[in-house]
């Protein structure tokens, strides 16, 4: 997980390192903002920084305020006026409005619920941290916010105080299948905030100088899915073309809450596919869960296209797109 996803663990490894550490989160802004409700930033007693609460446009106030609260011990809310000009430099059209909520780590966020909050997001716990503006009051809750789990969307409560930050395990995709798709599909998607795992036993496709610096495994599909699991932010796409490699990976997905399986092949090997898993006692409503061909339609020619259809049909349907 890159640095700026582990919020949450830095502060904690700062705070208990003696260095101090703040949390600083958006908690209000525009609409097209270069950061979105939710995004933080860690600020160490020393200055140190990593994440971010906007374009560059307000760190340095961000970062003096959390500097402050530190000493002080006590939360600040901080509302900044973006000029028209300001936002330009950032990509924006026009200005607006961005409030940030600043929190030590001790004096205000306790050391224990930040602990519980890393301990559940390394194993993969969807996590709502509910904070109360007004009280001071702050707890995990794993249920109550389906909605928001969904569109991994944090924000104010109906009470307009009450703010809730929604901490998702990080996107997996596992591709099943080293295949020139996957060489191009794999950098793709971690661009896109994905987290990617190729699995082919075949080491002359599974070979990692294929995929410079992601994870291989020369594998079985099932063997590797039995003993990691998936769960309901993982996406699946089998792009083998090898019945042996594909099928048991597909059934395994099938029996899961992933949110995405696609299959790569053309109309007809997608109804042999579907006529196997029929046989293997799937119902219609559950077979019709596999996006093949994979991909959105677009018209794609070349590894690069497809994988660039495919990575678009994951993120459509995690988003409800489609």
């Amino acid at each position: 997980m890159p640095d700026h996803d582990r919020i949450p663990e830095l502060a904690l490894e700062w705070h208990r390192e003696g260095r101090g550490a703040v949390i600083a989160t958006v908690i209000q802004t525009w609409g097209s903002a270069p950061r979105g409700i939710g995004s933080q930033l860690v600020v160490s007693g020393n200055g140190e920084i990593e994440g971010s609460v906007s374009g560059g446009c307000v760190e340095g106030a961000v970062i003096l305020e959390a500097q402050e609260a530190l000493e002080d011990g006590t939360k600040r809310e901080l509302e900044f006026g973006v000029s028209d000009g300001d936002a330009f430099t950032v990509g924006l059209a026009c200005g607006g409005t961005i409030r940030v909520l600043v929190e030590p780590v001790g004096s205000v966020i306790s050391e224990a619920l930040l602990e519980e909050l890393c301990a559940l997001r390394a194993s993969r716990t969807p996590v709502a941290l509910v904070s109360n503006l007004d009280t001071g009051e702050r707890r995990l809750e794993r249920e109550g916010h389906d909605e928001r789990f969904r569109l991994d969307k944090s924000g104010f409560a109906e009470d307009g105080r009450t703010f809730v930050a929604i901490h998702n395990p990080p996107l997996r995709l596992l591709v099943v299948g080293a295949v020139h798709i996957a060489q191009a599909l794999v950098p793709m998607a971690r661009i896109a905030g994905f987290d990617p795992l190729v699995i082919d036993p075949r080491e002359t496709f599974g070979a990692s100088s294929r995929f410079p610096g992601e994870t291989v495994v020369n594998d079985w599909p099932d063997d590797v899915i039995d003993e990691m699991g998936i769960d309901a932010r993982t996406a699946v796409v089998l792009l083998s073309h090898d019945p042996k490699l594909d099928d048991p990976a597909l059934i395994r997905a099938l029996k899961s809450e992933c949110y995405y399986i696609g299959a790569l092949g053309s109309q007809r090997t997608q109804g042999l596919r579907r006529e196997r898993m029929a046989e293997a006692g799937f119902t219609e409503d559950e077979i019709a869960r596999i996006h093949g061909p994979v991909g959105l339609s677009i018209g794609s020619m070349g590894p690069a296209e497809i994988a660039v259809s495919i990575l678009s049909e994951m993120i459509a349907v995690l988003r409800k797109a489609v």
